[in-house]
């Protein structure tokens, strides 16, 4: 597996170009578009796949912390979504619509700290340890002492997060556990590379519609109808002029190096500011969150992860894009038959936006095989083992 490849575990940019019809039908529909029709890249609002959406307010030791989430159902057990790093609780969007079509469930997309329209005291401090318990507290605050029936299904980041908030007992009703495309060995390899990718991505784009298009042609996202919806949450408008982060500076969206010497510091300065603030005019909407500046929690992320996810007393579910994720501890495990694990092909990273039915699908099944929901419109398992 090349280090690009690997590199999705922390990143979203598949190996591969975007593939026709990997998502949903409808959305596949659209993306076998002829060459004679234009492709909508306009973004959706969340009131499409969500019922609801919720500002929910903890107390900590410095005030209040705010935890965005989007809510759909009213019965059945909680699923607890906890997106990837960089996302938003946005990429659960069509999923939710998905799910709630196939079983009895409540839904809660959780926006992580950092991301999205999530508003904490300390944005800055992503180690697994404070998520885990803004998790925890998120549930308190939502369902006080006796919280509903929850499973919690992360991807990627959130995939590991779940694992954390699960390993520490911090969800009391806890049930389930679902990680999404996160594997701790894959992971870990790619850590040394993800500062490469992430400075490959753009910096900075047009429009919104900018934005859907790249995460599309990119393979960032591969389902253009999830894509719509999920990257308004990655991405924010420019925010006044931000110092160029040590000798880069912003130029139509790709970093460049630049050379300094002393005499010359204060020009280059001015000129990297005049740079930035023509390309804030130019290129509006930046990432909300610079993912390479938390590189210090990722070894915290992903270490150790797997046997943590083993470990947990609970059934236990993994969905994977391909079976050369798998590393040694989770092979072994499942082997024993520690966990349940599907494989979805011919998607990216992102699976739960590249084939939300599937991932649908899946969970719904792993539900009714448990008995921790009932199916709903007629659905029948499609899985073995089921």
């Amino acid at each position: 597996m090349s280090a690009l490849e690997k590199s999705m575990h922390l990143g979203r940019l598949p190996p591969r170009p975007p593939l026709p019809g990997s998502g949903s039908s409808q959305s596949g529909a659209k993306m076998r578009m002829g060459p004679g029709r234009k492709r909508d890249f306009s973004p959706v609002p969340w009131s499409q796949y969500f019922e609801s959406m919720e500002d929910v307010e903890v107390e900590n030791e410095t005030g209040k912390d705010t935890f965005r989430v989007y809510k759909s159902g009213s019965e059945g057990p909680v699923l607890l979504l906890l997106h990837g790093g960089g996302h938003s609780a946005l990429s659960w969007a069509v999923f939710t619509a998905a799910i709630i079509s196939r079983v009895q469930c409540r839904i809660v997309a959780l926006d992580l700290r950092g991301h999205g329209e999530t508003k904490v005291k300390n944005s800055e401090d992503l180690s697994a340890e404070t998520m885990a318990k803004d998790v925890g507290n998120v549930v308190e605050a939502m369902y006080g002492d006796l919280p509903p029936p929850i499973m919690l299904i992360g991807h990627s980041m959130g995939g590991a997060i779940a694992v954390h908030t699960a390993s520490s007992n911090l969800v009391p009703s806890l049930l389930g556990l679902c990680m999404i495309d996160v594997v701790e060995g894959t992971a870990m390899d790619a850590l040394n590379s993800m500062q490469n990718f992430l400075r490959g991505r753009p910096k900075t784009f047009k429009s919104l519609e900018n934005a859907v298009e790249w995460s599309v042609k990119s393979g960032q996202i591969r389902n253009l109808e999830s894509a719509r919806v999920s990257m308004v949450g990655q991405v924010k408008q420019c925010e006044g002029i931000t110092s160029p982060e040590g000798s880069k500076s912003i130029v139509e969206g790709i970093i460049e190096e630049e050379e300094e010497d002393e005499e010359g510091s204060e020009s280059l300065n001015k000129r990297k500011k005049e740079d930035d603030m023509e390309t804030k005019k130019d290129h509006p909407y930046t990432w909300r969150i610079e993912l390479a500046k938390t590189e210090k929690y990722w070894d915290g992320w992903f270490r150790g992860l797997s046997n943590l996810f083993l470990s947990c007393p609970i059934p236990k579910l993994l969905l994977l894009a391909g079976v050369d994720r798998l590393d040694k501890d989770l092979t072994i495990g499942q082997m024993q038959g520690k966990f349940q694990m599907q494989v979805l092909p011919q998607c990216g990273h992102a699976v739960h936006e590249d084939a939300p039915d599937k991932v649908a699908e899946a969970v719904a099944t792993f539900l009714i095989r448990h008995r921790f929901a009932e199916p709903i419109g007629g659905f029948q398992c499609v899985f073995p083992g089921c």
